[in-house]
């Protein structure tokens, strides 16, 4: 199944449960373990496992496999992997306190200028 799809479905089951502020991250170029992380905030740990069965249960139907899922005993913050995308599910406090967005988000390029004889004078 395409990276796309899994995806768009992924986040569509997020939105099904009311998951919020979802990101979805393009991760190809920093690691060669998945090409997409989804970070999604749920308000309880109720809710946080509703969204990790309800992700597990469209990918399945869609025929996507699921590798793996984490965290579903304690429910602050559930991981399903999904091969090529990885999705997490986190109470806010939890994803505050990781920052998952900051740790898979590259840093901004700084552009190297040479010094020209103009900018000398």
């Amino acid at each position: 199944m395409r990276i796309d799809k899994i995806v768009n479905a992924a986040v569509t089951a997020l939105e099904d449960i009311k998951g919020r502020d979802i990101v979805v991250l393009d991760v190809k170029r920093m690691t060669s373990l998945f090409d997409k992380v989804i970070i999604a905030s749920a308000d309880s740990t109720r809710q946080t496992k509703a969204l990790a069965n309800n992700v597990q249960e469209k990918l399945k139907a869609l025929g996507a496999r699921v590798y793996g899922v984490e965290g579903e005993q304690v429910g602050e913050w559930i991981l399903v992997d999904l091969g090529g995308v990885v999705v997490h599910i986190m109470q806010p406090a939890i994803r505050q306190y990781y920052n998952l967005e900051e740790l898979w988000t590259p840093p901004a390029r700084t552009v190297r200028r040479r010094a020209t004889r103009a900018a000398a004078a």
